[in-house]
């Protein structure tokens, strides 16, 4: 796995990965296309503005957000890229009310006693509190992301279905690079245990278990060599080995 730390890592040709308090976004930038998939937490936004003047761009620039769901965690500077530079945000229709009231999720176990259970979370709760997780405001997102249909903003992104950890959750694949940004329906840490390594991230952040792990066939089917997740270090033994890894995992 590529180590994730918390800057601007270049984890492959035109992507860049905006990382902090365990929270990733990536910036892809193909041509004179520019892609920001998913919006991070606020306090990210300096990374994002440091990444783009090193590309010669500005917030502008970017030609669309697409977020793979509507967790708060994954849409904070989008009202920013809204407000302020007119960029369009786009979202699976089933996660469009989400991406509005990102703390308004449904999950399978209560999130409290995850601390006390998991205390290897507890230092990773408090840096995404520090980079914004309690005061992140929801965006109007265009319903309009759908697997197998052409996405906005960059020519061959596909979005591959992956519902389970949100109802609308998807992923997008690069498929002329084999490359797949997998958001939470796969990651390499869970923010809610502090476990490592290619898994679901825990019920208490989980819409429905048993569907997070049916995605996993959706995300192995694509053969992408390099998965990009919403948390945790970059895998570059591709997808099936990933899959393989997350299915022998127990979801906390």
């Amino acid at each position: 796995m590529i180590p994730s730390t918390d800057g601007i890592t270049v984890v492959a040709d035109g992507v860049l990965r905006l990382s902090r308090a365990h929270v990733n976004c990536y910036l892809v930038i193909e041509r004179d296309e520019i892609v920001l998939i998913d919006g991070g937490l606020p306090r990210m936004w300096p990374l994002l503005l440091q990444a783009l003047g090193e590309a010669g761009a500005r917030p502008s620039d970017i030609s669309a957000v697409l977020l793979t769901h509507g967790h708060f965690d994954h849409v904070g500077m989008c009202d920013r890229l809204v407000d302020e530079h007119h960029v369009p945000v786009h979202i699976h229709e089933k996660d469009a009310h989400l991406a509005r009231h990102p703390y308004r999720y449904a999950h399978e176990s209560p999130r409290l006693r995850y601390p006390f259970r998991y205390p290897a979370a507890i230092p990773i709760l408090g840096r995404m509190t520090a980079a914004g997780a309690l005061w992140v405001k929801g965006v109007t997102a265009r319903p309009d992301v759908r697997p197998g249909a052409a996405l906005p903003g960059m020519t061959g992104l596909v979005a591959v279905g992956s519902p389970g950890h949100t109802f609308g959750h998807c992923g997008f694949l690069l498929p002329h690079r084999g490359i797949l940004f997998s958001g939470d329906a796969l990651v390499t840490l869970d923010p809610y245990t502090g476990r490592t390594g290619p898994r679901l991230v825990a019920r208490a952040a989980t819409a429905d278990g048993d569907a997070a792990r049916r995605s996993l066939s959706a995300l192995e089917d694509t053969r992408a060599h390099l998965v990009l997740p919403g948390h945790g270090d970059a895998y570059a033994d591709g997808v099936v080995a990933a899959a393989r890894a997350a299915r022998a995992e127990e979801l906390a």
